[in-house]
């Protein structure tokens, strides 16, 4: 059930004081100074703009691109045309709607809905979180509940204004800071804690108010972090050294700690068993913990503070401070001159599909995509260390080592606080993963499995100079395989070998228009050449790395117009780029030696290796060494590859999750997708969604459309779906968008909406999307394909027989027959052939609840 929005919330925190608020002083001077001259460019600057813009508009319809932003319009990167494209690497026009081998197409969509009709698991529920125990039994237990403190002499904790006294015993709320810790919580302003050496009520929580709780004898001792303990006796209640072993029983009447609503009733799905085949949605491609990187003062917002929504959800302090109009990097990549600073609890600008610096993935907006059907999730830790520099505020490394270190731990940490609100260690539905075995018994179990990822543009120190035309890494295949081995015991299953940069491992995609400017400037500062970026003329047509400005004829390296405008904005902190031929352009580097070594090194250890953000050239080459050594942990996780990418990446038994984007653009890439589906692998899609990743989330289709989604829906496995509420701000698809994480569950009702007719086929698929990732995860560790879809790898039933034994694991039986073709309840299914070599039936494997064969039939 929703938990209500409060009447009033406590006090946000206190400005900082000292050194850091005179730097802070000095941004937001600079700051203003930018983005008045961005508001106020001499008329000229502006010309010379728009005159570039206008060529740039103009080579796009000369090659049948649609137009998007009259002259005029502030430039930004959030450009709907990438968003919604089949590959975001490049530019692509309307002939990526569809494979071009009709045939092939034909028979893949047959495929994916013979894939459909095939029977679905059984599901069972699991409650949210576990009840409040009237009298807890750990120190976990009372988590969110409202309970009374008891002395065993029965005096008990009662305020007094703003002291703390003794009597009949009131009821606090525990809100939980971390696993064991609590706030005191007597309502808005009032907190039980160390108030100037006394025990009393202060008006904001702090470390005077953050309890440790432990078991003491038959009651639990409460210590604040200095170690003064609670006391409470006839005599008084008071802070001493040692704590009064305290009694706590329900109570009732506590005031409602500050918090999101989820607005979704009904409980999470499970499995009934925890080896059976899975159902949920994925998202393979979003920056949970992008509030430490860019130094970790570019991004607005976290997804938790130890106490509570009022702390995590607030805005940028150079952006609070000048009413909004402070903030340079927000403008620049939303084309707004300015923004409501306020967050909780009004979020009037802010989250927003279109606002980049802001925290998207809150818990609550986590749980509540959870509570809405998503069962995996994969955080990808990011950096990228020269724009780390470049900008004015940071208190974090820009090393991109030393910040993904940084992100895994607050993973964990986030982990653990949001077990913290369950109820104690593993009741969380976050549930951090290391192999696809252990992602399927978390799903199965109700909960969401995490995986690591890592998508950086400096990976492992391996960067390199550009000296006399050669280049110079910056790093070793020593290097390379000791910090590869040190990412993987940090629980990292997932990776890029780039992102913005070219690197020591291969060359990128790059970015279009003004972001690419920008950070092919960076690349300049970083390696010490630009991009090389080469007219090229793609196969297909289409399958290019990402346009640069270019003007007609220009070859030569020559100061970029536009860039001198950003220039004017950024105090020419970056060196003017070139421009390039005409477009298509492909980069000239490829995949490296080091690149090879870095992919056999993840194929080594299971891991799965994403191609996005590569070069056309070195993605080539990467998928050559993908089907050389026969890995098929292989995805695209957000539209970064290009169209002659996808067939091989299924072709390998790879999966693909297309950048999220619009609903309706969204819809495009499932239908073309279908279409490039392999037979010889189980179907699902997910989506990568890229929040916190600096990418634009989907924008709202309206709701004056002729089908909108409407409130309450039915979600998967049966809730009830209704309009969120986050403080004082009422979130509806239609009008918003995915304004947050937790508005996915809309977006998926969204899809169907749009897909019509074919709305239940692509439901069924995001569906199947969990199992197809588990599968592909599986594969990459090393179990086979199914025997049915590869009837090459059928045995017969005496051979089947000979390798499975009763007592062995499910995993056992993966490793030792392959996967199998059905996994329902307690019996899994594989195919035998018979003396026939084309006759084939389906042997039946039984298991123990406890997942130990117990018998086979054959």
């Amino acid at each position: 059930m929703s938990t209500p929005a409060p009447s009033q919330p406590h006090p946000s925190p206190v400005p900082p004081a000292g050194r850091e608020a005179r730097r802070l002083g000095v941004a937001l001077a600079t700051a203003v100074v930018l983005v008045a001259t961005a508001l106020a460019l001499p008329s000229s600057g502006v010309e010379r703009t728009e005159s570039l813009r206008a060529s740039y508009e103009a080579s796009k319809a000369a090659r049948g691109l649609p137009h998007t932003d009259p002259a005029g319009t502030p430039l930004h990167t959030h450009d709907p045309r990438f968003k919604n494209a089949l590959a975001r690497g490049g530019e692509s026009g309307a002939q990526t709607l569809a494979p071009a081998d009709t045939a092939r197409t034909r028979a893949a969509q047959r495929y994916v809905a013979r894939e459909r009709a095939l029977p679905d698991p059984t599901l069972t529920t699991t409650a949210v979180r576990r009840a409040l125990p009237r009298v807890p039994t750990d120190r976990f237990a009372m988590a969110g509940g409202c309970y009374t403190l008891t002395a065993p002499d029965g005096t008990g904790l009662r305020l007094q204004g703003r002291a703390a006294g003794t009597g009949r015993a009131q009821g606090l709320r525990f809100q939980a800071t971390d696993l064991g810790r609590y706030l005191l919580y007597a309502g808005p302003g009032r907190f039980v804690g160390d108030v100037d050496g006394a025990l009393g009520v202060a008006t904001a929580p702090s470390s005077a108010t953050d309890w440790i709780v432990t078991a003491q004898g038959e009651g639990f001792a409460f210590r604040l972090p200095g170690g003064a303990a609670l006391q409470l006796s006839r005599s008084g209640a008071r802070l001493g050294d040692r704590p009064t072993p305290l009694a706590l029983r329900l109570g009732r009447g506590c005031a409602v700690f500050p918090e999101s609503q989820i607005d979704i009733t009904g409980r999470p799905f499970a499995g009934t068993t925890s080896f059976q085949e899975v159902r949920g949605f994925v998202d393979a491609h979003t920056h949970g913990m992008a509030f430490e990187f860019l130094g970790g003062r570019a991004h607005c917002g976290r997804p938790w503070h130890p106490y509570g929504v009022t702390y995590a959800l607030v805005d940028c302090p150079d952006h609070a401070a000048t009413g909004g109009y402070g903030a340079a990097l927000e403008t620049f990549l939303s084309g707004e001159p300015s923004h409501d600073p306020v967050g909780w609890p009004t979020f009037k600008d802010w989250p927003a599909p279109e606002s980049l610096t802001h925290e998207g993935t809150y818990y609550r907006w986590m749980e509540r995509a959870w509570r809405g059907g998503q069962r995996l999730f994969v955080n990808l830790l990011v950096e990228n260390n020269k724009l780390c520099q470049v900008y004015p505020l940071k208190k974090n490394s820009c090393d991109d080592m030393d910040s993904i270190r940084l992100q895994a731990r607050r993973m964990y940490e986030f982990q653990d606080y949001i077990d913290a609100q369950f109820g104690g260690p593993g009741r969380g539905f976050y549930r951090i993963v290391t192999d696809p075995f252990q992602a399927r018994r978390v799903i199965n179990a109700g909960k969401m499995a995490v995986v690591m990822g890592i998508e950086t543009s400096v990976p492992f120190g391996c960067t390199f100079k550009a000296v006399l035309g050669t280049d110079v890494p910056a790093c070793t295949a020593a290097d390379i395989t000791r910090q590869i081995g040190e990412m993987h015991r940090l629980g990292v299953r997932q990776m890029e070998l780039v992102n913005k940069f070219d690197n020591a491992l291969g060359g990128v995609a790059g970015d279009n228009g003004t972001t690419g400017v920008i950070v092919n400037g960076a690349n300049f500062l970083e390696t010490g050449t630009f991009w090389d970026m080469r007219h090229c003329e793609p196969a297909d047509g289409e399958s290019a790395d990402k346009t640069q400005y270019a003007l007609p004829d220009s070859g030569q390296p020559a100061q970029d117009a536009l860039f001198g405008a950003v220039g004017e904005l950024f105090g020419g902190l970056l060196p003017a780029t070139p421009l390039y031929p005409a477009p298509l352009h492909c980069n000239r580097r490829g995949l490296t030696g080091l690149g090879e070594h870095t992919i056999r090194e993840l194929v080594r250890r299971g891991m799965i290796f994403d191609p996005d953000h590569l070069s056309v050239k070195a993605r080539q080459a990467a998928l050559d060494v993908i089907e050389r050594v026969d890995h098929p942990g292989v995805i695209s996780s957000h539209s970064w590859s290009t169209a002659d990418a996808y067939p091989r990446i299924y072709r390998a038994g790879g999966f693909i999750t297309p950048y999220a984007g619009d609903s309706t653009g969204f819809v495009d890439k499932w239908r073309t997708h279908v279409g490039w589906a392999d037979e010889r692998y189980y179907w699902g899609i997910g989506f990568g969604a890229d929040i916190n990743g600096l990418g634009a989330q989907g924008d709202p289709r309206g709701a004056d459309v002729r089908n909108p989604v409407t409130y309450p829906f039915t979600g998967l496995g049966g809730v009830r779906v209704s309009r969120q509420h986050a403080g004082r701000r009422v979130y509806d698809i239609n009008r918003d968008g995915v304004a947050q994480y937790g508005l996915y569950p809309d977006w998926i009702e969204d899809l169907t909406k749009v897909a019509g007719r074919r709305g239940a086929d692509l439901f069924d698929d995001m569906a199947r999307g969990t199992e197809a990732y588990l599968q592909m995860w599986e594969r990459s560790v090393g179990v086979a394909p199914d025997s049915c879809r590869n009837p090459d790898l059928a045995r017969t039933p005496a051979q089947l027989r000979r390798l499975v034994r009763p007592g062995m694991t499910t995993t056992q039986v993966l490793r030792a027959v392959g996967q199998p073709y059905r996994r329902l309840g307690r019996e899994s299914g594989v195919c035998v052939r018979g003396a026939d070599a084309g006759a084939r039936a389906m042997a039946t494997i039984s298991f123990s609840p406890a997942g130990r064969v117990i018998g086979l039939r054959a």
